[in-house]
């Protein structure tokens, strides 16, 4: 089978192609334009950069697969979580278009959440969907971005693919909201995980915030404030980048301890653009329970995800 996911979140327009009989998966994505000084873009300026980006990413998506798509089934993300409630309009952009390709060609449309798709993303890019098959096997996840700071537990389930149930979360400020609030303190452009990675390893401090868990919720809004009052009081910019990442890290290594403690001993898998800083994965990979990462590429927002969740759901018909 062959399958078409497209994903149009905050803030990256992606389309994925996914050959179940040769295991490749090609994507292409591209950024949404934000305005330098700026931590991000209203909905509708959001809305408007995917309807002009996704037709050129779907024409590159076409010249990589040898000048034509035929899938047998599109995916689609149409709210960031699969919740009640969960809704954000930039999304409209790809259910559209994922409708007019499905009515066009007479296929199936499955939609599903921007977060089952990162962890389906990265179960692929850590060569783990095996996990999917082991429904007495659950295993937690964490989704950590800009816009979410999530552990989850996920169940595989023959019909809906993964049931995710909520574990905890950020009270306030995310993962990816408190990074990028720092590097544009320091000057740099959005998003700006890589940029202060980068400077973060000019300092060896292993300095980082006390972490307190709230029913093993974080808080994260502290973090911005110190980092600021570091700046005021004059700290070099890269002891500051590496204040911040370290203090994310001890975050996730708190959560996943907790998570861990209330719901026994399981496979973690750890998803999301924050996490493919390889500082903060280094001091994760320490946690002895069996864990596994996205690859970077798959990591940071994509669409590849969605095309394996349209290739699950559509196998789980061929089985009757």
């Amino acid at each position: 089978m062959k399958l078409l996911g497209l994903d149009t979140s905050n803030y990256t327009t992606s389309c994925a192609w996914y050959d179940t009989e040769t295991g490749a998966i090609l994507q292409r994505k591209k950024l949404l334009p934000v305005p330098e000084g700026q931590a991000g873009l209203r909905q509708s300026d959001a809305v408007f950069h995917h309807v002009r980006q996704l037709p050129e990413l779907l024409e590159l998506l076409a010249g990589d697969c040898g000048g034509a798509l035929h899938p047998d089934a599109v995916g689609v993300s149409d709210a960031p979580r699969n919740a009640e409630g969960s809704y954000m309009p930039c999304f409209l952009a790809g259910t559209g278009a994922a409708r007019m390709l499905a009515a066009a060609n007479s296929i199936p449309l499955h939609r599903t959440s921007h977060q089952m798709g990162h962890i389906l993303a990265a179960l692929y890019s850590a060569d783990c969907l095996y996990w999917l098959d082991q429904p007495d096997q659950p295993f937690l996840a964490f989704h950590v971005s800009g816009g979410t700071t999530d552990c989850v537990r996920c169940t595989p389930d023959p019909d809906a693919v993964l049931r995710i149930e909520p574990v905890s979360a950020s009270s306030d400020l995310k993962a990816g909201q408190a990074i990028d609030r720092v590097g544009l303190m320091l000057g740099m452009q959005f998003p700006c995980g890589p940029e202060l990675e980068r400077l973060a390893m000019q300092s060896d401090t292993n300095a980082h915030m006390r972490v307190t868990l709230k029913d093993g919720c974080c808080s994260l809004s502290g973090l911005q404030n110190q980092c600021e009052a570091m700046h005021r009081k004059g700290a070099a910019p890269a002891e500051i980048a590496r204040y911040c990442l370290n203090s994310v890290a001890a975050v996730l290594l708190a959560m996943t301890k907790d998570a861990i403690e209330k719901n026994g001993t399981m496979p973690v898998l750890y998803a999301g653009g924050v996490l493919s800083d390889q500082l903060i994965q280094n001091a994760l990979r320490q946690l002895p329970q069996q864990s596994a990462f996205a690859a970077p590429v798959f990591s940071s927002d994509n669409a590849a995800g969605i095309a394996v969740y349209a290739a699950r759901k559509e196998m789980r018909k061929c089985q009757f």
